[in-house]
């Protein structure tokens, strides 16, 4: 745990008692300051007090006795309205920041890449941090990929915290100059909390903030959005810049031609690594991700040559095109963090005779960039909120079945694979939805389908079928 050693003594306020605000909240305490922490949900009170933080209603206290407020990022502080705990530590002056800043102001000494992007950004975080470890790297990741900032392990200097950013994190971390910082790509997400589509690309490119060389900005070019960022940077001049593709070559940069990386840094177009010999990385979206990885890790100083053979040995990322399992000629891919259509359809992307398990909580927009993927799907088995929608959306454009549950869907989906006996058959949860209508997060929805797939392929007496 992170000590913030500038805190003791001080009263600080902790809004959201989630898994960072709780982390939060504990290495203040930890940290000997005065600790204030809320949240609106009974359960988590509850749940935080029996851990020994102190609550205080934030709704009605003296906020002149308060300088700061960790606010967990997914509580609202602009758009589309501030939550009123928000609102009033802006009225009295009082500075709104995130675990990560507190994280940057405790540990000045060791080194930051940042990696954000709407998509592709947990896998490439954990990539980042697979290549640097293995390179002999002292490393701790976290930050929204999963591990809160401030339940990670002091660094001394030449070690590096690797970070995945959302957007709402890089509006909460105000002081934090990134060593190395990578923005993958850019399409329509979370409008509604940044006031539409300028306010998002803004956020998205505050992740180079106050950015000089030697420090590098690692940026993807296959979006229109992230094309004008990158060249305002090399406009610009201020840092170290690197665009990278997964779809066409780029002058000193990194990119991936059908499958191999070619590493151009140093104007040579070498061909570093062949990605379809990495079974964890599959398709062209994780191509742009190897592509940023390996721009990341040559800018934090690791040689070429190391970084291709790490590469290789990268296990992948639970929930992000995982193979749960195979049976009887099917395989069981869990992409339950495919939580909007523009990640699913990378998963679409990818594999052949699909049995497609789609659906949750739908969020804004149409299914449009799944379309040119539907030529994969055999048939589509929908759950959830969204399986209304979802059928009248792709009705005509393919086979579906409406299915309510996970463990139907499942079930539906290996007797059709079965039936129709293809020779590549993928069972492949991936739903573009978010995953609150029937479970808790997206993990949940996950370790759900890992389970059911595991009876399924549990040891059967020889010549018994999946049932």
């Amino acid at each position: 745990m992170i000590e913030c050693f500038y805190m003791e003594g001080l009263p600080v306020a902790v809004m959201g008692l989630g898994k960072s605000g709780l982390a939060a909240a504990k290495a203040l305490a930890q940290s000997k300051a005065e600790v204030w922490a809320w949240d609106d949900d009974p359960k988590k009170r509850a749940e935080a007090e029996a851990q020994g933080v102190k609550l205080v209603d934030l709704a009605d206290c003296d906020w002149s006795r308060l300088t700061t407020l960790v606010l967990s990022p997914g509580i609202p502080h602009t758009h589309p309205a501030p939550h009123p705990v928000a609102a009033a530590a802006k009225a009295a002056g009082v500075e709104i920041v995130g675990d990560i800043e507190l994280l940057a102001r405790a540990q000045r000494e060791a080194g930051y890449i940042g990696v954000t992007g709407t998509n592709g950004k947990s896998t490439t975080t954990a990539l980042i941090g697979h290549l640097l470890r293995t390179a002999g790297r002292e490393v701790q990741v976290g930050g929204n990929l999963g591990t809160p900032a401030l339940s990670l392990e002091p660094l001394e200097e030449g070690g590096f915290f690797v970070l995945e950013m959302s957007s709402y994190q890089i509006e909460l971390t105000v002081s934090l100059t990134f060593d190395v910082a990578v923005l993958l790509n850019i399409t329509p997400d979370h409008l509604d909390r940044h006031g539409g589509m300028a306010g998002y690309v803004a956020a998205k490119k505050r992740i180079f903030h106050r950015q000089t060389k030697p420090r590098a900005a690692v940026i993807g070019v296959d979006d229109d959005h992230c094309r004008r960022i990158h060249a305002d940077l090399r406009r610009a001049g201020d840092q170290r810049v690197f665009a990278i593709s997964s779809e066409i070559a780029v002058k000193g940069g990194v990119y991936a031609t059908d499958g191999m990386l070619i590493d151009d840094i140093d104007g040579a177009a070498v061909a570093a690594l062949d990605l379809r010999e990495v079974p964890t990385l599959p398709g062209r979206h994780n191509w742009q991700n190897a592509a940023a990885a390996y721009a990341a890790a040559r800018a934090a100083g690791v040689a070429a040559p190391v970084i291709a053979q790490c590469m290789r040995g990268y296990p992948g990322l639970k929930h992000r095109q995982e193979q749960v399992g195979a049976a009887g000629g099917i395989r069981f891919v869990n992409d339950s963090k495919a939580t909007n259509p523009e990640a699913a359809a990378k998963a679409l992307a990818s594999y052949a005779d699909i049995y497609w398990i789609a659906g949750g909580k739908p969020k804004e927009g149409g299914l449009d960039a799944l379309y040119p993927h539907l030529k994969n799907v055999r048939r589509a088995f929908l759950i959830g909120e969204a399986s209304r929608r979802f059928a009248r959306e792709l009705e005509g454009r393919v086979a579906l079945e409406q299915c309510g549950e996970l463990a139907k869907a499942l079930a539906a989906a290996v007797a059709a694979a079965q039936h129709d006996g293809a020779e590549a058959a993928v069972v492949l949860l991936s739903p573009a939805c978010a995953s609150f209508d029937q479970f808790a997060n997206f993990e949940a929805r996950g370790e759900e389908f890992r389970r059911l797939v595991a009876e399924l392929t549990a040891p059967r007496r020889s010549g018994e079928r999946v049932q």
